[in-house]
């Protein structure tokens, strides 16, 4: 779980889950993510270094710009976390369903 600690934190704030939406869009500079937010570039810098350390966003170098991009494979510890539940409640459905058809079948 060490692993998936950056992922998770960068994905609790809300702020960083609208960056993420909007690089799913189109990659974008500092600057264009900090024309779409109500704070300084200094705090979109910070929010952008807090997806990169979770591996959600890549950060390449143009010319004098540094442009940020959605990272698929970033999410992969939250997919893999995810499929855990999804499995825990696919058994708990199937045991309901069979209950109920159990219940059922002795009306």
């Amino acid at each position: 779980m060490q692993t998936q600690q950056p992922t998770f934190k960068a994905l609790a704030d809300p702020t960083r889950r609208e960056i993420l939406r909007q690089l799913a869009d189109s990659d974008m500079t500092i600057a264009q993510v900090s024309n779409n937010f109500d704070m300084t570039r200094a705090a979109v810098k910070k929010h952008l270094t807090v997806l990169s350390d979770g591996g959600l966003i890549t950060v390449r170098t143009r010319g004098r710009e540094r442009v940020n991009a959605l990272n698929p494979e970033g999410f992969a510890p939250v997919r893999d976390w995810l499929s855990f539940f999804e499995q825990f409640w696919d058994d708990r459905l199937t045991d309901l369903k069979s209950a109920i058809e159990k219940d059922q079948s002795n009306d």
